[in-house]
């Protein structure tokens, strides 16, 4: 029986009416209770800036006078109290809706999810952009509904690259250590105190990995880690980087995270019901259980109906390049003593990856290899579902498009997570206690129509002119970084940017299919729109270009060269090294939400279902997501599909719809007031984004429907706790 080591430092450093704090502050689950912000910013704002919100790095950085003050606070006292018992109960539920509607599954026999990198909070730097957003959401959302479920995934000790833009506006990287003992991880240990090891082939050495732990509420994550002195220095970067080093860095981590993922949860006496491949980095993990498999005397037919049976997949990206190959000749240099283990010989290995088994040529193809051994394989919304049904459809001859086995599950996003706490508190109020849970009721829906017209406005305002404080900070501390005059550092403060006005947001990765210069298609329109005395706009970026993406970052030196223009420089700005941080304050600060991705290659997308949870609009194409959101008056749909396949014609109509939807739309619509000085229409479409996107585009449905669909194949229908709407399942009032 393996189990964790505590650290107990903080309990001995902590005053005792503190001491349970270290209880929360060692589980993610503090990052998506509102009473975060009273209990641990609010200890000292200042520290938990410098700390990047790690309470257990703040805990340990505080002073210990200062602790001492607030154990004899008694106002402080109550919020932590009231912290700790929340806490408490909500570890100690066991009446889930997973309970009563996962028959089978329990924590003996869990769902094992296994993704290259998760989204929890800007504190744990295993993500880079939606793809780990959306897996920690995922976990979110599991321990909430009781989900029994255990993730897999890889701790990176320098994580993704952080982002600075030079005195040109080119973007350069540079990469910080993580030092894991300030973060809420701990090192796995068996009952006679030894770090759980596990060994990896890689090349011809056996590397060996460690795991750490991190609580998700009632998930339990665990994290691989090569960084030990007893590997090789070169195996010891195996996990240094997200999506860094080489082409052998990136097979060697995914065989980490499939195969090690594998041996680490039978190191651990955990037999999953059902692996779930979160994209095809994890598919590694078929060859180990085909290994095992084949060890217990199974040939390789009967192995893969066994394998079959046990695992499930996700495909995220309609962009080739998003799904991961590996040359024949790799595959030989990686895998040459693997496939005898399987009793198979490299032409058999090889097709279990190939597009085209008699393509001696064909690369080794992740996201085919969790297809054939897959039972259930799902795309992330329709469309992608109908794109990725194409894509794959020669691997299933005989099949018509339609016939092809890849169903969809649209992504939604952890409500609790990505709401404002000024957001949350009204909806409370005026939508009732656990209104998260109930928004599929016709009902509670319509009680977004009772808040009051003025209070939703104010409150979008408050937190507008919190963005623009926050982005002014982000871009006078560039410039200070720079080295740039004083007089310019402190123009930020005074005059970037302007909290009273209609503010449009733009924020991923800096990819060249997501075009983010459309908007300056024709930079003269796009000046006289941005620079408007009569209808001022202004425009908030954000997002990383791949390391080796020099098209992006030239897209994002494009941008801040159109932005230098004299009427603009105080109507743009560029916020460096975008994290979770930074996307939380944009989701709940915009008025506007921008996405204008080349069609169809939004596999769906999340950050515009963040901002309609803050009474923010869309204003997207018709792709990903948005197809099934968009009704005509909660947002609005930019261009449409023209025929053939011309690229710069394409851009040059979605640009013209984009200027005019601008010019004779959103723009009138924000400063259309009445006496009050409201704008009642715009009010009026962001009570109908609320009402329609909440209840469906969330990741407690979508969890629900993996299970329903994916993980279980049914769903129980008398539940006790309803769950948002989707298909597939019925939730019980």
């Amino acid at each position: 029986m393996n189990q964790a080591v505590t650290n107990t430092e903080l309990g001995v450093k902590l005053p005792r009416p503190l001491q349970r704090l270290q209880d929360v502050a060692m589980n993610y689950w503090w990052t998506w209770t509102p009473d975060r912000l009273t209990v641990f910013r609010d200890m000292d704002p200042a520290l938990w800036e410098s700390c990047r919100h790690s309470p257990v790095l703040m805990l340990r950085q505080m002073s210990y006078m200062r602790l001492t003050q607030l154990a004899t606070d008694p106002w402080y006292l109550n919020q932590v109290e009231n912290l700790v018992r929340n806490f408490d109960s909500y570890m100690t539920q066991k009446e889930t809706w997973a309970f009563h509607s996962m028959p089978g599954y329990d924590l003996q026999r869990p769902v094992a999810y296994f993704s290259a990198e998760y989204g929890l909070d800007e504190s744990l730097p295993t993500y880079s952009g939606g793809l780990g957003c959306l897996a920690g959401d995922h976990l979110k959302s599991a321990s909430d509904l009781g989900v029994p479920l255990v993730a897999v995934g890889l701790l990176y000790r320098q994580g993704y690259f952080h982002q600075r833009l030079d005195s040109n506006n080119w973007q350069t990287e540079y990469y910080e250590n993580s030092n894991f003992e300030d973060l809420p991880v701990t090192l796995m240990r068996d009952e006679h105190g030894q770090v759980v090891t596990i060994e990896v082939p890689i090349r011809d050495r056996m590397v060996k990995v460690q795991v750490w732990r991190v609580n998700v509420g009632r998930v339990q994550l665990y994290l691989l880690d090569t960084d030990r002195a007893d590997n090789d220095a070169v195996d010891r970067w195996i996990t240094g980087h997200l999506y860094g080093g080489n082409i052998d860095t990136r097979i060697s981590q995914e065989i980490v995270l499939g195969i090690g993922g594998v041996r680490m949860l039978r190191a651990l006496g955990i037999a999953p019901a059902v692996f779930h491949m979160n994209e095809g980095h994890a598919a590694f993990l078929i060859l180990e259980l085909l290994r095992e498999a084949t060890a217990g005397g199974l040939g390789l037919q009967e192995a893969g109906d066994q394998v079959r049976q046990g695992c499930v997949f996700t495909t995220h990206t309609p962009v080739p390049a998003g799904h991961d190959t590996f040359s024949p000749d790799l595959m030989d240099t990686f895998f040459s003593k693997f496939w005898p283990q399987l009793g198979i010989d490299r032409k058999t290995f090889l097709a279990l990856g190939a597009k085209r088994v008699d393509d001696p040529w064909d690369n080794f193809n992740m996201t085919v290899l969790a297809l054939r051994y897959a039972r259930a394989s799902n795309g992330v919304s329709e469309k992608h579902g109908e794109v990725s049904r194409e894509m794959f459809q020669v691997l299933y001859p005989g099949k018509t498009t339609e016939e092809v086995p890849i169903i969809h599950i649209t992504n939604g996003v952890h409500a609790r997570s990505w709401i404002s706490p000024l957001f949350w508190e009204m909806y409370d109020r005026y939508l009732g206690t656990q209104w998260e849970e109930h928004l599929s009721d016709p009902e509670v829906r319509s009680r977004v129509d009772r808040i009051p017209d003025e209070e939703l406005w104010w409150k979008h305002e408050a937190l507008r002119e919190r963005l623009i404080a926050f982005a002014r900070h982000q871009v006078a501390q560039a410039r200070r970084r720079r080295g740039e005059h004083e007089d310019w550092v402190n123009a930020a403060y005074a005059n970037l940017l302007d909290p009273n006005i209609l503010t449009i947001g733009f924020a991923r990765r800096f990819s060249t299919y997501k075009r983010a210069n459309l908007i300056i298609q024709d930079p003269d329109r796009a000046l006289r729109i941005f620079s408007s005395q009569e209808f001022p706009v202004q425009l908030l970026l954000a997002g990383k270009a791949h390391p080796k993406d020099e098209e992006g970052k030239r897209l994002i030196q494009k941008i801040m060269e159109w932005a230098r223009h004299p009427a603009l420089v105080n109507r743009v700005a560029f916020l460096e090294d975008y994290d979770i941080h930074t996307a939380r304050k944009l989701v709940q600060g915009v008025d506007v939400w921008l996405n204008n991705p080349r069609r169809p290659l939004e596999a769906s997308g999340t950050s515009g279902e963040k901002v309609a949870f803050n009474g923010a609009l869309n204003l997207s194409i018709l792709d990903g997501w948005w197809i099934e959101g968009y009704n005509g008056k909660n947002g609005w749909a930019i261009g449409e599909e023209i025929e053939g396949h011309d690229i710069a014609a394409q851009d040059l109509h979605d640009s013209l719809s984009l200027y005019h939807l601008l010019e004779n739309e959103v723009i009138p619509m924000f400063y259309d007031r009445d006496e009050k000085g409201l704008p009642r229409t715009w009010i009026a479409w962001m009570k109908e984004s609320i009402k329609s996107l909440a209840p469906q585009f969330n990741t407690d449905r979508m969890v629900a429907e993996y299970v329903c669909n994916i993980y279980a194949g049914s769903c129980a229908v008398t539940a006790p706790r309803p769950v948002l709407t989707g298909a597939g399942f019925k939730a019980d009032f």
